[in-house]
């Protein structure tokens, strides 16, 4: 009986001490999670959706000042994050300035693709314009910004005349 009792303790004892050790790395795991920085919580993996879906790199790109006529191509990346096949039917810029161009054939479950956006840098001043994707995700349109400022050409020099 005495051995049972000491047994049956002891079992006791290590279910406790299991139960506080489990209890223990709970807490330590909450600690991890809440220390996580917005940093590290952008290179998280978004989980995929169900259809397809889009998510950029960027959905802005500021172009920032550059010379007049300068070249004005420019990338939006971005990944199909959905269980099926992307397809974009139709990209549009908001004015003839903005020419933009996208995959025509399907994107594949967690694929990367592009698309590129060229702007008129013929156009001096500062500019804000919007592309829109037509697809068959789930979040559709999308509207994605370019801004930016050209600047005019410089002066010409003046040269002295000689009288």
């Amino acid at each position: 009986m005495k051995k049972n009792l000491i047994v049956f303790s002891a079992m006791a004892l290590f279910a406790m001490g299991g139960a506080f050790a489990q209890e223990t790395s709970k807490k330590s795991v909450k600690k991890t999670v809440t220390t996580t920085t917005k940093a590290e919580a952008k290179k998280v993996v978004t989980p995929a959706i169900e259809g397809a879906g889009m998510v950029f790199e960027n959905e802005t790109i500021d172009y920032g000042t550059v010379e007049h006529n300068a070249d004005g191509k420019r990338e939006f990346v971005f990944v199909n994050n959905g269980n099926k096949p992307l397809v974009i039917s139709q990209c549009t810029g908001s004015c003839g300035c903005t020419v933009p161009s996208w995959p025509k054939e399907p994107i594949a479950p967690g694929a990367k693709a592009v698309i590129g956006v060229k702007y008129a840098t013929d156009r001096v001043g500062q500019f804000t314009k919007t592309v829109t994707v037509t697809s068959n995700a789930s979040e559709t349109p999308k509207v994605l910004t370019i801004k930016g400022n050209v600047l005019p050409d410089p002066a010409p020099k003046e040269t002295p005349t000689k009288s």
